[in-house]
């Protein structure tokens, strides 16, 4: 017997912790015969469903089970009917967020499913598995033409077992992690609301497993707690541990609730090793109607507090989010809510766009909000009562032009001094993506060098202001601001590689030749570049006037043998040569 446990990763680098913790669990309790195997086959998005489709076939499995999100439901689906087709004698059966509402509509929908999973997967997934291998009557199960598993009370989180001690490779992975289940807070968008009992896994385990992946040198674990400082000796145990028992190499993504931190979770966090642990923020809106709509808890002030001492401290890589298309929400304060945390310069800002989750307050309220949304995964709002759907286009070259320009840390430098010029950073990202519409940019793929050739065109074309409010003539234009943008673009491309092409509007590095003869000993692990501007460094993450034009050449020597652990961008040190000194000559 062959109970087959699917997963369809968004990429390859991800784990599913689902289907791991599902195995672990009926290993250890199901009690099942030496001849059932438990197999797990994991694919990706950019798999072919024919590639997936071999692969199941190729397992031969006598149950199938597919771990079901909004990223893979269309590819679950197609499978499920393509499988159903070449063995119809396969049982069928689908678990997770994306079928565990509205079951009866899914399964008269698909008549090759022979039941539902529904509710926490471990114990469900054990009495499966004994239904199968032994023929056992399944508890809690809901016998018609098709079945449905319900789960019964809440899983002590400290009963599952261990559940990535099989794996070999861990190098090129991230690997899911889970200290608690269930969220203390309601928000209407939110599935993790659903689940009110909030449970927390034994810390004492919690330290062991951790350490499991500290000894294997996992590149990155990512903690799915969906709010996890809301118990503080819980959190404060576990960044401890991390601190005391640091291996340099891993990463800990942690999503927290900023203004929830205490001072001494941030004296401690403040002390760890620059990139051993990451902090996801979200933050949503400021706009005080929304935030009450959605019945979100947030003290917008003490979370900008805690943002600023975050970084202050410079060691910690921080991410925050916003959500475009909430109630109460057009596009002027949606607008309002972008400029005022996108000043807080957090090291990455998402602009995501409001999913109708099937089972949230949203989606039951959807039609109270005027909310249009598609139909197919992943259930992203088109328009509502406050946006429509030219808003919300808008918005979106918003979102596409803030991950190439500033999320991707590619321009830090460029996009410090744009700041300066335009007064709203949500309209500047704006006036970028309309540019790159009437360009027919968006339709074309780009390299780093030709998104800094496109960022100079637009500022050419868009009119930028002065320190003092007024408007740059195209004179001043040109001889104040753009060779300064020139420069930072050239210091940008730099800083994150020795660029084998140079940008067409950089000078002969033969002008200084000598100066790299002298200061670049690491060969193509250093470059030295001139500069007529000294760009402000990571100290400085925002300006409040545009750098001075140096009298003469200063030189940026970027070293890539020693780079930022936060961001990867490459040590940067300024070099001012004297006249007289004897090695340039």
């Amino acid at each position: 017997m062959k109970i087959l446990l699917t997963a369809i990763n968004a990429k390859y680098i991800h784990s599913n912790l689902a289907v791991y913790s599902l195995r672990a669990y009926a290993e250890k309790y199901a009690m099942l015969p030496e001849d059932c195997e438990i197999a797990l086959g994991e694919y990706t998005i950019n798999h072919s469903v024919s590639y997936i489709l071999e692969g199941i076939y190729k397992e031969k499995p006598d149950v199938l089970c597919f771990s079901c999100y909004i990223w893979n439901m269309t590819y679950v689906e197609e499978l499920m009917e393509e499988f159903h087709k070449l063995c119809p004698e396969v049982p069928i059966w689908v678990g997770g967020p994306e079928v565990s509402y509205e079951v009866d509509d899914f399964l008269s929908k698909h008549p090759e499913v022979t039941g539902v999973m529904v509710g926490e997967g471990e114990k469900i997934f054990c009495r499966l598995c004994q239904h199968y291998a032994e023929n056992r009557p399944a508890k809690n199960l809901r016998q018609e033409k098709q079945m449905v598993l319900m789960g019964e009370e809440p899983l002590d989180m400290s009963t599952i077992p261990f559940c990535y001690d099989k794996i070999e490779d861990f190098k090129n992975r991230i690997i899911y992690y889970e200290s608690s289940r269930g969220c203390p807070f309601s928000c209407s968008y939110c599935l993790s609301s659903v689940d009110k009992k909030l449970r927390f896994r034994d810390t004492e385990l919690v330290k062991k497993e951790l350490q499991f992946f500290i000894d294997k040198e996992v590149p990155q674990v990512k903690f799915v707690d969906r709010t996890f400082n809301c118990n503080h000796t819980h959190a404060m145990e576990i960044w401890r541990y991390l601190k005391a028992h640091d291996n340099g190499i891993t990463n800990f993504h942690f999503e927290i609730s900023a203004d929830l931190l205490t001072e001494e979770e941030l004296e401690l966090i403040g002390t760890m090793r620059p990139g051993l642990i990451q902090l996801e923020i979200g933050v949503q809106s400021t706009n005080e109607a929304t935030i009450t709509e959605i019945h979100r808890t947030m003290k917008l002030e003490r979370l900008k507090e805690v943002v600023q001492k975050i970084q202050k401290a410079g060691n910690i890589h921080e991410h925050l989010d916003l959500i475009a298309g909430l109630p109460y929400e057009d596009y002027d304060t949606f607008a309002k809510s972008f400029d005022e945390i996108y000043a807080l310069k957090p090291n990455q800002l998402q602009l995501g766009f409001l999913k109708v989750l099937k089972g949230s307050y949203m989606y039951a309220h959807a039609k109270e909000y005027g909310i249009c949304y598609r139909s197919k995964p992943p259930y992203e709002v088109l328009k509502n009562s406050w946006l429509d759907f030219d808003e919300v286009i808008r918005i979106k070259r918003v979102e596409e032009m803030l991950e190439v320009y500033y999320n991707s840390g590619q321009f830090e430098v460029t996009m410090k001094l744009l700041d300066v010029l335009f007064p709203s950073a949500f309209a500047m990202f704006q006036k970028m993506g309309d540019f790159y519409e009437k360009k027919g940019y968006f339709s074309m793929s780009h390299s780093r060098l030709r998104r800094s050739e496109i960022l100079l065109e637009f500022i050419e074309e868009i009119p930028v202001l002065q320190q003092d409010g007024g408007w740059y003539s195209k004179e001043e234009f040109k001889e104040k601001v753009l060779p300064m943008i020139q420069e930072s673009l050239i210091f940008d491309l730099y800083y994150r590689e020795n660029c084998k092409s140079r940008p067409s509007w950089a000078p002969d590095v033969s002008g200084w030749k000598n100066v790299t003869r002298t200061y670049c000993k690491n060969g193509k692990q250093s470059h030295i570049e001139q500069f007529f501007y000294r760009f402000p460094g990571k100290e400085k993450r925002t300006l409040k006037k545009l750098p001075d034009r140096q009298k003469t050449q200063v030189y940026a020597l970027f070293d890539y043998s020693d780079r930022d652990p936060l961001d990867y961008q490459a040590k940067v040190q300024w070099v001012v040569p004297e006249e007289n000194d004897s090695n340039l000559e």
